[in-house]
């Protein structure tokens, strides 16, 4: 064999053996964003045991674990989670990207749940992502629905969302400067 023979089938090999490192690579930060996904609905339901039935009979629901970070005037932080079509059970991986201003010192740890009541409201989160820019204190119940929202903070028509700390659901919310989109290396 030559060696230019020889070049081109280690260039080959590696090439070959660097696209099965990236598809493992994807499925096992696919089954990381999943299960981080399961903790943030486990830790719900633990917390709020109605939210079970609520995210059950949702159109879907999407489960972000997130990570914050405030020093002195500016902060931001990053998650990742999974939106969940309860009908036809796919899945869509996303990203979070928070900025956040105002004084303060400190690191956080949250996770979100997201819960659509239709799916209009899942496709618009998911395709379209979903921005914030302000704060929202909330507690209610949907008395059409009969779905106890208890815990959660009315975001739009029909999408609630809970926020859990490590001391448990959050009954205020402060979101600033915060983006959901599609993750395009996990999808």
């Amino acid at each position: 064999m030559n060696r230019r023979n020889m070049l081109m089938t280690v260039l080959l090999m590696f090439g070959v053996s660097g696209v099965a490192f990236g598809a493992d690579n994807r499925a096992k930060e696919q089954a990381e964003v999943k299960k981080a996904g399961q903790d943030a609905l486990n830790a719900l339901y633990k917390a709020q045991p109605s939210a079970r039935k609520a995210v059950e009979s949702a159109a879907g629901y999407a489960a972000f674990s997130n990570f914050g970070m405030k020093i002195f005037v500016a902060g931001g932080g990053a998650g990742k989670g999974v939106a969940v079509n309860n009908k036809t059970k796919q899945m869509t991986y996303m990203k979070m990207a928070e900025i956040q201003a105002g004084l303060g010192l400190g690191v956080k740890k949250f996770q979100l749940v997201w819960v659509f009541e239709n799916e209009q409201a899942l496709n618009s989160f998911i395709n379209s992502g979903w921005e914030f820019g302000g704060q929202a204190t909330a507690a209610a119940k949907s008395a059409d629905k009969g779905v106890s929202y208890q815990g959660a903070v009315a975001v739009s028509p029909g999408v609630w969302l809970y926020q859990l700390t490590d001391k448990g659901l959050a009954l205020e919310l402060t979101v600033k400067g915060t983006k959901y989109y599609k993750d395009s290396d996990l999808n």
